[in-house]
């Protein structure tokens, strides 16, 4: 099981892209800001988890900040910062 033992992030906040925090937490807590939650909302929360699950991590708080981004680059940028957060 992989930890988080440092805030890091990935992304930008232009339009199209996706910029993710995370830092050490306990559990998987998920804060989503979207333009297009509504809509969206559901299926990027499930790709984040989906992500998260593939590391193997089950500690950790993540803030994502979507402008629109497309499911791949949401998929990316969370696994960046989830390897930048890693020990």
């Amino acid at each position: 099981m992989a930890k988080i033992i440092k805030a890091a992030s990935a992304g930008t906040l232009e339009s199209s892209d996706v910029y993710v925090e995370v830092e050490p937490g306990t559990g998987v807590e998920i804060t989503l800001d979207s333009v297009v939650q509504q809509q969206f909302g559901a299926s990027i929360l499930e790709s984040v988890e989906d992500v998260v699950r593939q590391q193997g991590i089950e500690d950790v708080k993540l803030r994502i900040s979507d402008r629109g981004a497309l499911d791949c680059v949401i998929r990316a940028r969370v696994e960046a910062a989830l390897l930048r957060g890693k020990e």
